[in-house]
């Protein structure tokens, strides 16, 4: 039996092995071939949610997914690619293991230089319910985000109101949160709705810090520099949210890297230059609209790995393949108990904010990036064919 093996069960990796199989099972191929899917968790993570709290509705059981759809989960953890000889070696519970391949999916993901998951948030979480019980020191409730991207907007939107219901009443004005970026401007790339923003973290008592960086930590403060000044803040929780970067598996192929660690993939997610590999989600790097790269988001990898496995499939039994091409790009920053914003375009126009963005971003996050969950084959195998969806529904402003 030929194998179509995927990497990681992130937006991309899932959705490409469902992918997958439902071309399998479209073509009456089944038992000619298999789709195995190799992760370290027995669950996928939303990580998109991982700055709210409680993180429990965040995950989703693989077995519930793949087993209706014949996909067979393999918990481990891949550490080498031998694309000459179509091999993947595998850790499972402390034994090295291989995996031969007929056609490869790449999915694994991106990180932070700290990385960014449900673990990490969980850990974040119990370390806040523990800060009642420190010492009485100045920066006992003081929590500092390094990174002002949106996943570092996010958390410190969500940060004021979460320490505020650990800490007592009497305690509740010493809360502070600090966020910074070495941009010159907080949210600088959110084009019109950057100036929200900075607005919504004001009136949320976030304090920001434009045009700094790290320059040095320890157990009880952080010390922030513009270059020609440094600042000391004493505080007992600093978040790192600064970037992000492909697996590390990625540089196993001989390709090229971009500078964010992905492998260039053509329009039908093909590892350039290497045959029988496809690579999807953070760690590809694709012109989405003919273009433009792509970014590390689910908004591109879940197309993208439905694209990736149909197309698996069909190189794997000679069949026409897709190419894949999204003409719109959507923006939409939780914002706390503020609200949301919501943009459209590559410059980021502001449609709508407040809470009629909030609810388009419970819709999205709590519904839209979602497999079915009905749990059945058929809604399963239907949900991963390979269009583009039309742009999330907003009401607009005005």
């Amino acid at each position: 039996m030929k194998r179509i093996l995927v990497i990681g069960a992130g937006f991309a990796g899932l959705w490409s092995a469902l992918s997958a199989a439902r071309k399998l099972d479209e073509l009456n191929r089944t038992e000619e071939a298999e789709v195995v899917i190799v992760n370290p968790a027995p669950f996928h993570s939303v990580r998109v949610r991982n700055y709210e709290q409680p993180l429990d509705p965040t995950l989703v059981q693989l077995d519930t997914v793949l087993g209706p759809a014949g996909v067979k989960l393999i918990q481990a953890k891949a550490t080498q690619i031998d694309s000459a000889t179509r091999r993947v070696a595998i850790e499972r519970e402390g034994t090295a293991e291989s995996l031969d391949y007929d056609r490869l999916i790449l999915a694994a993901g991106s990180v932070l230089v700290r990385p960014h998951t449900y673990a990490g948030a969980c850990k974040l979480q119990a370390h806040l319910l523990t800060l009642p019980a420190l010492p009485d020191t100045p920066g006992r409730y003081t929590a500092v985000v390094v990174g002002a991207g949106l996943t570092g907007i996010e958390l410190a939107a969500e940060l004021p109101a979460r320490l505020r219901e650990i800490v007592a009443d009497a305690d509740r004005g010493k809360v502070r949160v600090v966020l910074a970026d070495r941009s010159a401007t907080i949210a600088q790339s959110m084009g019109g709705a950057q100036p929200v923003i900075e607005g919504a973290l004001k009136t949320l008592d976030v304090e920001v810090r434009a045009g700094v960086t790290l320059e040095s930590l320890d157990e009880a403060s952080v010390t922030l520099s513009d270059g020609a000044a440094s600042e000391r803040i004493e505080a007992a929780t600093v978040v790192w949210c600064g970037g992000m970067h492909a697996n590390a598996l990625a540089s196993q192929l001989p390709v090229t890297l971009d500078p964010l660690g992905r492998v260039p993939v053509d329009t039908f997610l093909r590892a350039e230059g290497v045959p029988s590999v496809f690579a999807a989600g953070d760690c590809a790097r694709i012109l989405i609209d003919g273009t433009r790269p792509s970014v590390m988001s689910c908004q591109h990898g879940r197309p993208m790995g439905r694209y990736a496995g149909n197309n698996a499939v069909c190189d794997l039994f000679g069949l026409e393949m897709l190419p894949l091409s999204i003409d719109w790009y959507t923006t939409i920053c939780d914002l706390g108990p503020w609200g949301a914003v919501y943009t459209e375009g590559w410059d980021r126009k502001l449609v709508t904010q407040g809470e009629t963005a909030k609810a388009t971003k419970r819709t999205i996050n709590g519904e839209r990036i979602y497999p079915p969950k009905s749990g059945t084959r058929e809604d399963i195998l239907r949900a991963a064919s390979p269009v583009v969806q039309t742009p999330p529904p907003t009401e607009r402003a005005g």
